[in-house]
Order: C-alpha cells, then structure tokens, then sequence
C-alpha cells in the first residue's frame, strides 16, 4: 500500500483528489492539508511513501516544502502538480528534490500511475514541460539577485530587506537594479513580476 500524503490549498480540488485517489487501489491518503508548512510537519510525522504539492500554497510553497520535505523526510518522493505550465518551475522542482512534475489538468489515472512510478524509484515529467524547458533560456540572474528580489516581492523598503538579507542598503539597491536591467524591467516590481512568469521567483 503506498501511503499518500496531498497538500493544496484549494478545498474542492484537494476534496477532490483524496477521493480520486483514494480510491485507487493500492494507494491510501494519509494526510492533508492546504499549507505548505503543514505539509513538511505531515510528512515528518506521518512518513508517508509519496507527497502530492501544488506550487501555489499559503506557509511554503510547493516548491520550498519539496526542499524542505526531501531533507526532513527523505524516504518520502515528492511529485508536484501545478496549473502553472512554467518551464522555470519544472527546474526548481528537480533542484528541489521532486521526483514527479504534472499539470493539473491530467486525469486522476495519470496522476495515479504517476504516484506508482515515483514511488517505485522512477521519475515523471510532464513532456509538454520537459520540452519547453529545454528550449528556454537560462535564468540570468545571481542566487544573491535571486533572494533580493525574492525579498523586494511583497513590497518591503530596502532598509528592510537589507535587515532581511544581513545586507547594506546600498548593496541591496545594486542587486535591485542590476536585475531590474538583466530583466528588461521598468522598475523592481516589474522585475518580479517578470521573474515569476518564468518560473525563476
């Protein structure tokens, strides 16, 4: 029996899932929930063989609770579902230590071999994904660009995110401004807004 562990935050499809799945026999949903924290403390506690993320949840998001879940829980796999087709998330997905990538609009029995052929020790990705992957540039952007702009997403001052980061002000606005260029972007809002359409934030 592979124990299943679903983390969305959306009530009906999550409703939908556990019932989906749950049906499938050989698989048996052991927890849920619709935060990304509450899925690594679920997966620490429950040590479920295979965990379901969405990319888009409140705590986490699916992408950092893979990472999270990977190292805390390393016997649990970690498939991603997403309704979000960017390229740039299939990337953080693999680095994070996901072993599945589907989108959300595969049927249940898509889903369901998915989980079998992860938890048997092989790996899944959607090829519509695979393919843009290969084909779309690499981020141009530092892990230290990256994290500052990660940082500058909700808006915050950069006195702020220089505390943030344990950076000075005037190190922080040179990050800012040299993704703002890397990225064709008008301003740092725009910036992100840019970053997360490719998958990179």
């Amino acid at each position: 029996m592979i124990r299943l562990l679903l983390a969305e935050d959306h009530h009906l499809v999550r409703g939908a899932f556990v019932a989906l799945l749950g049906a499938e026999p050989g698989i048996e949903v052991v927890g849920e929930t619709g935060r990304g924290d509450e899925a690594v403390r679920l997966a620490r506690e429950l040590r479920p063989d295979v965990a379901i993320l969405d990319i888009d949840m409140p705590g986490l998001d699916g992408l950092e609770a893979a990472e999270r879940i990977s190292r805390e829980a390393p016997g649990c796999r970690v498939v991603i579902v997403t309704g979000h087709g960017r390229p740039g998330y299939l990337r953080r997905a693999m680095a994070a230590g996901a072993r599945g990538f589907v989108g959300k609009d595969n049927p249940a029995s898509v889903l369901a071999t998915v989980i079998r052929q992860v938890h048997d020790g092989g790996r899944y990705i959607d090829p519509d994904l695979a393919a843009d992957a290969l084909t779309m540039r690499e981020c141009p952007l530092t892990p230290r660009e990256l994290d500052t702009l990660r940082a500058a997403a909700g808006g915050a001052p950069v006195s702020r995110i220089a505390r943030e980061l344990h950076l000075s002000e005037g190190t922080v606005r040179n990050y800012l401004s040299s993704a703002v260029t890397k990225l064709e972007a008008e301003n740092r809002h725009a910036a992100v807004r840019r970053a997360r359409d490719m998958g990179w934030l």
